[in-house]
C-alpha cells in the first residue's frame, strides 16, 4: 500500500484494518525467510543474502545515498512508521479521552516488553525521550556532598560529561576522568584504568557500554563488580548497546542503565529507556517534580507533561521486529556487515584502525583514519562527491571517520565505501 493511501485511509477512520493486513503481510514474509535459515546458526545465517535481502526491502530508505552513520539514529522499518501513523490519527480523534484513557494505558505493555528484553523487572523500566533524558535523570537526579568524585572517562558522550560539569560548578563535585587506550590490546586494559582512577572519595561510576566515536565495547560486568566491592555505584550509558548485541541486565550487574530506542531497537524518534534497580527508584529525583505518592514507583520518571502516546506505542512494532530477527542473528549480522568492509581496508597503506577487530570489543561501529590525510576533508569529499554519508570524529586524542553500517546496508555499498576510501589512502583526495 502507498504510504499516501495509508494515510488517507487512516484520516477516513479505516486505517486500523489496512494497518492489520500490512502488518499480517510483513510478518508473513519475514517469516517465510526466518524459516529458510532456522537450521543455521547466527554466524551462517548471517551470511545468507538471501535472508538479509528480506530484512532490507523491510526499510524505506533511499539508495540515492549510502547511509554509513547510524550511530547517530538509525531509520525505522516501514512497519513501524505505519504503526507510528497509525496511533498519530488515533489519538486524534477525541484526543483528551483517547490519548489518556485508551492510547496511555497501553503502554504498560511496552514496559513489558522493553523489561523482557533487557532482563529486568517491568517496576524498574521506565520510558524516555532518549538516552540523554534517561541519564541525566540519574545525573541530576542522584544527591552528592562537596567533595565526591564521579568517575568517567575522556571519551564519554559530550553531554553526559557537560551535565556533570554543570554539578561539579554548582555543586563542588569533582568528575574525574581516566583515558582508554584507542583501541585497547584487550579489555583488561578498559578495566585497569578505572581502578586506578578510583580513590576513596568516589561515589560513582559512569561507563559507556559501547563508546560512541569509536565502537569500542567495554568490559561493564568487571568494572561494575569492580565498584559494587568498594561500595560504589555505577550507571552504564547503554545508548549504542541495548539492540545492537544480545545481553541482559545479569551481564552487566550495573545499578542503572539507560538507552535511546530509536538507534539499534529502530523505534520511532525520540524513545528511549531507563532502568533503575527497584530498591534505588526512591532516593532518586525526578526531572520534573511528581507526586509523593509515586516516590518508590518508576513512573515518577515519565512525569514530562503533555507528549504524543503514539511514538511510545510503536516501540511495540519495533520489539516484535526485533524479536522476530533474534537478538543473536541481528548481532551475527552487524558484526558481518562491519567486519566485511574492515577487512578489505586493513591491510591498505595509510589506513589505521581506531577500533579493535576483536569480537569482544566491537561490533556495528568502527573508526578508521587515513594517516596523513585531513578527516573532514575526507568525509566531505565523499558526501559531496560520492554520496557517502558518514561522520567525521576529531577527538584531543585521536581522529577517524565513524562508520555504521546498518541491517538494510548492501555488501555492494560496502564494496563502493571500500573503493573510494582506498583511492584516497592510496593516490589522496582528488583536487
Amino acid at each position: 500500500m502507498q504510504r499516501r493511501s495509508f494515510i488517507s485511509l487512516a484520516g477516513r477512520g479505516l486505517g486500523l484494518a489496512a494497518f492489520s493486513s500490512l502488518v499480517t503481510r510483513h510478518s508473513s514474509l519475514l517469516a517465510a525467510a526466518s524459516s529458510k535459515i532456522s537450521h543455521l546458526s547466527p554466524e551462517e545465517a548471517a551470511a545468507d543474502e538471501d535472508y538479509w535481502a528480506a530484512i532490507q526491502n523491510s526499510f524505506s530508505v533511499t539508495r540515492g545515498i549510502i547511509n554509513l552513520n547510524n550511530g547517530g539514529v538509525s531509520p525505522s522499518p516501514k512497519v513501524v512508521t505505519e504503526a507510528l501513523v497509525r496511533y498519530i490519527w488515533e489519538q486524534e480523534d477525541c484526543t483528551a479521552y483517547t490519548m489518556w484513557e485508551i492510547l496511555e494505558p497501553q503502554s504498560e505493555t511496552i514496559r513489558t516488553g522493553l523489561a523482557e528484553l533487557f532482563g529486568c523487572d517491568r517496576e524498574e523500566i521506565a520510558i524516555t525521550r532518549n538516552a540523554s533524558e534517561s541519564l541525566e535523570i540519574l545525573l541530576d537526579g542522584m544527591d552528592f556532598k562537596p567533595g565526591d568524585e564521579i568517575l568517567t572517562t575522556t571519551q564519554d558522550y559530550p553531554r553526559m560529561l557537560t551535565t556533570l560539569r554543570q554539578r561539579e560548578q554548582r555543586e563542588n563535585l569533582k568528575l574525574k576522568l581516566v583515558k582508554v587506550p584507542i583501541p585497547p590490546k584487550n579489555l583488561n586494559e578498559i578495566t585497569s584504568a578505572f581502578e586506578k582512577g578510583i580513590t576513596d572519595r568516589t561515589k560513582l561510576i559512569l561507563i559507556s557500554h559501547v563508546i560512541n566515536i569509536t565502537g569500542q565495547i567495554t568490559p561493564v560486568k568487571a568494572v561494575c563488580d569492580l565498584a559494587r566491592a568498594r561500595g560504589i555505584e555505577t550507571i552504564v550509558d547503554g545508548a549504542h548497546s541495548f539492540a545492537q548485541f544480545d545481553f541482559k541486565q545479569k551481564d552487566l550487574g550495573c545499578d542503572y542503565f539507560g538507552t535511546s530506542l530509536h538507534k539499534w531497537l529502530y523505534a520511532p524518534k525520540g524513545t528511549g529507556m531507563l532502568y533503575v534497580k527497584r530498591d534505588k527508584i526512591e532516593k532518586i529525583w525526578p526531572l520534573m517534580a511528581a507526586e509523593a505518592k509515586q516516590k518508590s514507583d518508576i513512573r515518577k520518571f515519565e512525569e514530562i507533561g503533555t507528549h504524543s502516546a503514539a511514538p511510545k506505542l510503536a516501540i511495540g512494532e519495533a520489539l516484535v521486529f526485533h524479536n522476530g530477527i533474534g537478538a543473536k542473528r541481528k548481532e551475527a549480522r552487524l558484526r558481518y556487515l562491519s567486519r566485511y568492509w574492515m577487512n578489505k581496508l586493513k591491510d591498505v597503506p595509510k589506513i589505521r584502525f581506531n577500533t579493535s577487530f576483536d569480537p569482544a570489543q566491537s561490533c556495528a561501529i568502527a573508526n578508521v583514519q587515513i594517516e596523513g590525510t585531513d578527516t573532514a576533508a575526507v568525509v566531505k569529499y565523499l558526501f559531496e562527491k560520492q554520496k557517502i554519508f558518514s561522520v567525521a570524529i576529531k577527538h584531543e586524542e585521536f581522529e577517524g571517520i565513524r562508520v555504521t553500517p546498518n541491517l538494510y546496508t548492501t555488501l555492494r555499498e560496502l564494496d563502493f565505501f571500500c573503493e573510494k576510501l582506498e583511492e584516497i589512502a592510496r593516490k589522496g583526495l582528488p583536487s
